[in-house]
């Protein structure tokens, strides 16, 4: 799979409050499917659902623990969203910084009032 694909997956997947909220509870530690349905109001099913997609983005994995399933974080694909974001972050940046250094250019050009205050 291409990294376009995934990041495209990592994004749909974490597009739903749904799976960013089990993703916020999955980042405490493992949990079982019905420790992740618990807080919802849906059915193991419907959560399992959600899993699924994470899974297939490769953002949880499966373990197997005796006769549980426990799901985790996979740190990878977030990894590769993170990198992506940052350059845009870096851009929003320098922008910012262009912005100010304008700003500043601005004041320290601007004419001083030569308007005296009136005291009271």
């Amino acid at each position: 799979m291409q990294a376009s694909e995934r990041l495209n997956m990592t994004f749909a997947a974490l597009a739903d409050p749904t799976r960013r909220a089990i993703m916020a509870r999955l980042a405490l530690g493992e949990a079982s499917v019905a420790e992740l349905a618990a807080p919802f109001n849906m059915s193991q099913p419907a959560i399992s659902k959600h899993l699924k997609v994470l899974e297939t983005a490769g953002l949880i994995s499966t373990g197997q623990d005796a006769n549980k399933r426990p799901r985790k974080i996979e740190g990878g694909p977030m990894q590769e969203a993170v990198a992506w974001l940052e350059g845009y972050r870096k851009f929003w940046e320098r922008r910012y910084e262009a912005l100010d250094a304008l700003l500043g250019q601005m004041e320290a050009s601007r004419p001083k009032s030569r308007r005296k205050r009136r005291q009271v």
